[in-house]
This record gives structure tokens, sequence and C-alpha cells, in this order.
């Protein structure tokens, strides 16, 4: 399955359409959305490395617009809509403890979470359920979501042919160390805050 993902995604960089379904990805992935944007990101800048940079800045523009709709789902509508968000993810007890920490350590907490496979999800809405300001919200997700894409973009314009061979070569592997990373964010979400 996760090979065939990886495929329609390698196919679906030269259509015209590309750039728009990663901005809806992006966008969701950080309101609502369990799937990060990295799962069309990495092959869609594999399969055309000339358009990297552009990827990378689509993904951080949709990102941090998905992530205002994520403050203002905590902000407004935590108790119905970003409560069951939590829930449905299994970290309705982490979420609690994680807003206490924002009135200490708020711009520590998106800056770190920006860049790790945390799902950023869980970090918009608690900024938002903690009242956290929005002007610095908006300006450490540009900083942190901008790092995070464009150090992919790096990345793959200079190593793409080469990191698209061993991804050829050991998918399985590679898969498994995303999903791991994917889920570990989780897992690292509910059990350390």
């Amino acid at each position: 399955m996760l090979r065939r993902l990886y495929d329609w995604t390698l196919s679906l960089a030269g259509k015209p359409s590309a750039p728009y379904a990663l901005a809806a990805v992006s966008f969701a992935e950080s309101s609502f959305f369990p799937v990060p944007p990295d799962v069309m990101l990495v092959p869609m800048m594999l399969a055309r490395p000339d358009r990297a940079w552009s990827y990378a800045a689509i993904c951080t523009v949709a990102s941090v617009l998905g992530g205002v709709l994520g403050y203002f789902i905590g902000l407004l509508l935590y108790d119905s809509l970003g409560a069951w968000l939590f829930r449905l993810y299994g970290l309705a007890e982490g979420a609690e403890a994680f807003r206490h920490g924002y009135a200490q350590y708020g711009h520590w907490v998106i800056l770190l979470k920006g860049l790790t496979p945390i799902p950023y999800k869980l970090v918009t809405i608690t900024s938002g359920f903690a009242g956290y300001s929005l002007g610095w919200f908006v300006l450490l997700s540009v900083l942190t979501r901008g790092a995070r894409f464009f150090a992919i973009a790096l990345l793959m314009s200079r190593f793409g042919p080469t990191i698209k061979s061993v991804i050829d070569r050991h998918f399985n592997l590679v898969a498994a160390l995303a999903v791991a990373a994917f889920v570990g964010g989780f897992v690292a979400f509910r059990y350390l805050f």
C-alpha cells in the first residue's frame, strides 16, 4: 500500500494539480488531518528536484494557514471540535499538561514541535486553547515550518537522485522508519506532555 502511494505521488508531481494537492494536504495536516505533508512533499521533490524550493514554499504557507485554522479551533471550538480531535488521536490527557506548559515555555514548545515529527495540529489547537499570542504563533510557525520544509528542499535538491535510489532499493525499510517517526510523534506527545 505504501509503495503504491509513493509511486502515485511520484506520478502526481508532473501534473498541473500537484501543487494544489500538496497545499491541501499541508493545510489540513496543521489543523485536523493525520497524514503529514512529507508523504507527498518528498516524492514530489524527488520527481521534480527543479521545483523543490517552490514545493517547500507551498508547504510552508499552506501549513501556517492551516495552523491558523487549528489555532482558532483551539481558541473558539476546543470544547467541541478540538477536544474531539484530541480524543480521536488518543491524546486528550496530554493536551491539558501541554496547555499548562505554554505559560512558561510557549515559544520553545512551538519552535521544537514545528521541527519534530510530533503532529503539528496538536501544537496549533493547543496554542489557541491556551490563548497564546496569535502573532507570535504565526511568526514561530513560519520559522519552524519553513525551516523544516526548506531543509527537506535543500536535501532533495542536492542529494535527490541518491536519496531516490536509496528509497527505491530499500523502500520497506524507509517506509517503516517513516511510520515509526510518525507514530513516535504521537507517543512522545502522549507520554512527555
